[in-house]
C-alpha cells in the first residue's frame, strides 16, 4: 500500500524490532539460565517464566503510563526513550553476570517495550479514518513477522554464544532509535496535547468496558481462557524442547519460526474463506478443536517429525482470534464494540502475566516425576473448556441473536 506519510513506516519498523527483540532471545534464553546458575532444566524453566511474567507485568503497568505520556509531551520523544532504553537494556542483559542481572533487564525490556499505545497514536494522527484499519492491519503484520523473524535470527547467532542474540537485539534497537531521531518528525498537534496525570494512567481503567460485556460474557471467558492455553508456546516451548526433545538451540529456533509462519499463512490463506464458508462461530469451534488436538499430540510426540507434522495441524488456531472478534461484534452493540474490544486485550494481558506461572510450574513439576508434557496437557484441558464454553453458550446466542435480527414476518 502507498503510506500517506513518512511516519507510518517508521512506527511500523520500531514495532517489527520490539517483536523481534522479544522473540529473538526465546531460543537461548534456556542456555543462558543454565550457564548463570547451573541449575537442573526443571528449575531453569521455572526461573525463565518467572522472567515472562515478569516482562509481561512490567509492560502491563507501562503501557498506560507511556501512552498518556505521549498524550502529554508527544509521540516522538517517548517512541524515541522507548527505542533507547530498549538498546541499552539488551546490552546490559548481554553482558548480564548473574541472573539477577538478567532478570531486571527482562523487566526494563517489559517497560521499554510497551509501544503499541504510542505507536498507534502515531498511526492514527497521519493516516486518514478510511485508512486506519487497513494501516492497523500492518501494524499486527509487522508483529507476526517479528516473531517468526526473532527466533529465526536467535537461533543463527547462537553459534556465536547465548549471549550474542542480545547483543543483537541491543544493536536493531540502537539502530531505530537513530532513525526515529532523524526522520520522525512529531505528530502530535501541539493543541491537542494534555498535561500528563497520574489517574489517567491507571491501568486498572482498562477492564472498565467489562462491565458492558453482557450478551458477550462468556465470549470473553472463552478468549481469556484460549488466550492462557496460547501463552505456552512463547512461555515454555523453549524449555519443554530441550527437556523432552533434547533440542539444541537451533532446532529450538526453527520450529518456532516454523510455528509463526505457519499460523500466519493460516490467518492469510485460509481465515476469510473459512469465514465465508463456515460462518464465525464454526470456524472458532475448528480452530480450537486443532489447537487443543495439537496440543494433546505435543504431550505424546517425542521425533522431529513428529512435531512438524503437529506444526501444520496447530497452524488452524490462527482462525481463532480474527472469528472471536468478529462474533464480539455480533453480540455487542455498536457503542461498545471498540471499547470492548480494548477489554479483551486487557485480558490477555492477564492471561500474558499468569500464564507462564502456571505453564512453566507444569512442566517441570511434571519433568520432575518423568512426565514432560505437563504443559501441553494444561493448555489442552484449558483449551477444550473453551471449546465448551464456545459450543453451549457462545453459538446459540449468537444464532438467537441473528434470529432476532432477521425482519417479521
Amino acid at each position: 500500500m502507498k503510506f500517506h506519510h513518512r511516519a507510518v513506516p517508521i512506527v511500523l519498523a520500531a514495532v517489527l524490532i520490539d517483536s523481534i527483540g522479544f522473540g529473538i532471545v526465546l531460543p537461548v534464553l534456556p542456555k543462558l539460565i543454565q550457564t548463570l546458575t547451573h541449575e537442573s532444566l526443571p528449575d531453569v524453566t521455572r526461573m525463565g517464566t518467572y522472567m515472562l511474567t515478569a516482562f509481561s507485568l512490567a509492560q502491563f503497568v507501562a503501557a498506560p503510563v507511556l501512552g498518556s505520556l505521549g498524550d502529554s509531551v508527544g509521540r516522538r520523544p517517548v517512541l524515541l526513550f522507548s527505542m533507547l532504553a530498549f538498546a541499552a537494556d539488551y546490552a546490559f542483559q548481554a553482558a548480564a553476570p548473574t541472573i539477577a542481572w538478567l532478570f531486571v533487564g527482562r523487566v526494563i525490556a517489559g517497560i521499554a517495550g510497551a509501544t503499541y499505545g504510542p505507536a498507534n497514536a502515531v498511526l492514527a494522527d497521519v493516516t486518514p479514518p478510511e485508512k486506519r484499519g487497513e494501516v492497523f492491519g500492518l501494524m499486527g503484520a509487522a508483529f507476526g513477522v517479528g516473531f517468526v523473524l526473532g527466533p529465526a535470527l536467535g537461533g543463527l547467532l547462537s553459534f556465536l554464544g547465548p549471549r550474542a542474540p542480545f547483543a543483537a537485539a541491543a544493536a536493531l534497537a540502537l539502530l531505530n532509535a537513530a532513525w526515529i531521531f532523524f526522520l520522525l518528525p512529531e505528530t502530535m498537534k501541539a493543541e491537542t496535547r494534555r498535561p500528563f496525570e497520574w489517574r489517567k494512567a491507571n491501568l486498572f481503567g482498562a477492564f472498565e468496558p467489562l462491565r458492558h460485556a453482557g450478551q458477550a460474557k462468556w465470549l470473553l471467558a472463552a478468549a481469556f481462557l484460549w488466550q492462557f492455553a496460547h501463552m505456552v508456546y512463547p512461555a515454555t516451548w523453549a524449555y519443554w524442547a530441550e527437556i523432552a526433545l533434547h533440542w539444541d538451540e537451533r532446532m529450538i529456533a526453527g520450529s518456532l519460526a516454523a510455528s509463526g509462519a505457519a499460523m500466519a499463512l493460516a490467518q492469510m490463506l485460509v481465515t476469510g474463506r473459512a469465514i465465508k464458508r463456515w460462518g464465525e462461530e464454526r470456524t472458532v469451534v475448528i480452530g480450537m478443536l486443532a489447537g487443543g488436538l495439537a496440543f494433546l499430540a505435543y504431550v505424546f510426540a517425542r521425533e522431529t517429525w513428529m512435531i512438524f507434522t503437529i506444526i501444520v495441524l496447530a497452524a488452524l488456531q490462527g482462525l481463532v482470534f480474527p472469528s472471536m472478534n468478529a462474533l464480539l461484534s455480533k453480540l455487542t452493540d455498536a457503542s461498545h464494540q471498540g471499547a470492548l474490544m480494548g477489554g479483551m486485550q486487557s485480558l490477555s494481558s492477564i492471561a500474558w502475566i499468569l500464564s507462564p506461572l502456571a505453564m512453566g510450574q507444569a512442566l517441570a513439576g511434571g519433568a520432575e516425576h518423568g512426565f514432560t508434557g505437563g504443559n501441553f496437557a494444561l493448555a489442552a484441558v484449558l483449551v477444550f473448556v473453551a471449546l465448551l464454553l464456545v459450543a453451549l453458550k457462545v453459538v446459540p446466542r449468537v444464532h438467537a441473536v441473528e434470529a432476532e435480527a432477521q425482519p417479521a414476518g
